[in-house]
């Protein structure tokens, strides 16, 4: 799987527009991530969730699988490795794409971030020093995020719809690019996906940047505000719509001070 997910990433890497970062952007969002997905604590750079067959890692907690995973979401972190082999960044020499996430069970990986074995730390060490790579591969994966949504959807009119909100955010109205929009997509994409994959629904329904795009009310003035309430009913939905064993409840809370943030 982790060879079609790089195939995607270079695809659509020929079909978008450009998203570039100064590097007191990069920084900026940085901190704003990792703030949102791990409370800016080194302890969760490398993290398992409870109930979750894969780990969580970096600054935007880029998933990453075990061999033989059984979960159905995107898997993220391979495609940090690939951005970072091309931007020339060093990392241990064990890590390509193609390495599978090194602890085959949650129990061997706390039992490895306990001793701070070499493997593990070698790891942290990577993640600790490339944050401002980290927001730029996410800014990246943005980028390619509009094709990807745009060739997912057959309806014209609806392709059109799509594309006007996805720019709406993302520049102001001099055509200038809104430096809180971009956060906002940056941000969301990263946290919940494009929303394309079929695998990442519940009873066919998704959660991602497409399904917020698609029922935005913009009648709302206020595009953050609007964009923050719409994600919140979508991650509602999720929850309402997934397996009770995985009881994502327990995140909704957290979620929505997220997504707050997004236009507090």
């Amino acid at each position: 799987m982790k060879p079609l997910f790089v195939l995607i990433f270079f695809f659509t890497t020929l079909f978008s527009t450009e998203i570039t970062l100064t590097q007191d952007q990069a920084n900026f969002i940085a901190k704003k991530v990792w703030q949102n997905e791990g409370a800016g604590k080194d302890k969760y750079l490398i993290w398992w969730n409870k109930g979750e067959d894969f780990a969580s890692l970096g600054i935007g907690h880029f998933i990453w699988f075990p061999k033989d995973h059984t979960e159905r979401f995107r898997e993220v972190f391979p495609m940090v490795v690939v951005f970072m082999q091309k931007k020339g960044v060093a990392m241990p020499s064990w890590l390509t794409p193609e390495t599978d996430f090194p602890w085959q069970t949650k129990a061997a990986f706390v039992a490895a971030k306990k001793a701070k074995t070499k493997q593990y730390m070698e790891l942290f060490h990577f993640l600790k020093s490339t944050f401002s790579y980290q927001a730029e591969f996410m800014a990246e994966r943005l980028k390619n995020a509009l094709p990807q949504m745009l060739e997912s959807i057959e309806d014209e009119m609806q392709k059109e719809t799509i594309k006007e909100r996805f720019n709406a955010m993302l520049y102001t109205k001099d055509g200038s690019i809104d430096e809180k929009g971009l956060y906002i997509l940056l941000d969301y994409t990263n946290f919940k996906g494009e929303g394309t994959l079929k695998s990442e629904r519940y009873n066919g329904q998704g959660w991602g940047l497409l399904q917020v795009l698609e029922h935005m009310d913009t009648r709302v003035t206020n595009k953050y505000k609007s964009f923050s309430n719409v994600a919140k009913a979508m991650l509602s939905r999720r929850i309402k719509n997934s397996p009770p064993a995985r009881d994502e409840e327990r995140w909704h809370k957290g979620w929505n001070v997220r997504l707050d943030t997004y236009w507090k």
